[in-house]
């Protein structure tokens, strides 16, 4: 702009682009909680599969557990189905989530919480979940549980 030091535009410029960004990553964080939250519903249910509807459908997703690397999206949620073969060892499960690191438009990372409240023991643990856009869809693409 004719007269403007470089800087005063840059802020102005700022100015203008900033509200904008913040709005996408506040709308972007509340589809990822929305996709959580229903994974918890669908865990809560005692439907392994429609917890599973959170997971990227693929042989590229990861899953870190206790027992090592799980790759794929079949071989994750056969690793659920052993683990949890029923409504008692599944229990009712609560997470909190921590922290939500917005690493691209992309990706995110969420760190959190997670607790199984059950007749049989109660458990507990910390997860880091990566979330990927895809098709305008938020999917976790890795899940490090312990």
């Amino acid at each position: 702009m004719k007269g403007m030091s470089p800087c005063k535009f840059c802020y102005l410029l700022l100015l203008t682009v900033l509200p904008f960004i913040s709005e996408g990553q506040k709308s972007d964080e509340q589809a990822i909680r929305r996709v959580i939250e229903k994974q918890s519903e669908g865990w809560n249910k005692g439907n392994i599969e429609e917890y599973m509807k959170g997971y990227w459908e693929s042989d590229s997703l990861i899953f870190v557990g206790k027992s090592g690397v799980t790759y794929g999206y079949k071989n994750t949620l056969d690793h659920y189905r052993k683990a949890y073969p029923d409504k008692s060892s599944m229990g009712l499960l609560q997470l909190d989530l921590l922290h939500f690191k917005r690493l691209s438009s992309n990706y995110y990372y969420v760190t959190g919480k997670w607790s199984l409240k059950r007749t049989i023991g109660n458990l507990q643990g910390y997860f880091t979940l990566l979330f990927q856009k895809m098709r305008n869809s938020w999917v976790i693409i890795s899940d490090h549980s312990s």
